[in-house]
């Protein structure tokens, strides 16, 4: 899930982290996006293949306390305060399925989409054309909801890897502009 908390701690890297990375280390490009970038993990594997990788963050505590130190960094809701297009714009999001949202790094809101919803709303207009829209999901929420709201955004999406844990599937979701 992404990383950051209302209480400004860190989430370090776990499962679904790993599943992201494993999911984008086949992506190049010119610029990159990390939606909920946490610890500085999945931006420090971007770099590595984008000469310009951005991170945002709800929680301006996080960013200034990441593992992996990020250069360009941005506290804000998903990607709303950036007006640049990129080639790639992942994001681990808040996927579990909460009746409130205590912890933004974690909590989804209503079916797990609410808080995503949100994040997914930021990133048309910041997407290129031909960019890729990469994000982990869980069997928990309602993936499937999530994968239309990307229609009704403008982004044909659709899962591109699962990935079977003890107590539940996480879920790649790969959308594209139109």
């Amino acid at each position: 899930m992404a990383s950051g908390s209302a209480g400004g701690e860190e989430y370090a890297p776990a499962e679904d982290t790993f599943f992201l990375a494993d999911g984008i280390r086949g992506e190049s490009g010119a610029s990159a996006l990390d939606i909920g970038s946490g610890s500085g993990y999945i931006t420090r594997i971007l770099r590595e293949r984008f000469p310009l990788v951005v991170g945002t963050d709800i929680d301006f505590r996080v960013l200034c306390g990441q593992t992996y130190r990020t250069p360009n960094l941005v506290c804000c809701h998903g990607a709303s305060a950036l007006r640049a297009e990129f080639d790639l714009i992942v994001c681990n999001l808040p996927y579990l399925a909460t009746d409130r949202i205590a912890d933004v790094a974690t909590d989804g809101g209503r079916g797990g989409r609410e808080v995503a919803e949100g994040i997914i709303d930021t990133v048309p207009g910041r997407l290129r054309e031909g960019g890729r829209f990469l994000f982990v999901t869980s069997s928990l929420s309602d993936y499937r909801g999530l994968i239309r709201h990307c229609g009704r955004r403008g982004m044909g999406a659709s899962v591109a890897a699962r990935k079977r844990l003890f107590f539940e599937e996480l879920i790649l979701v790969r959308a594209t502009g139109r």
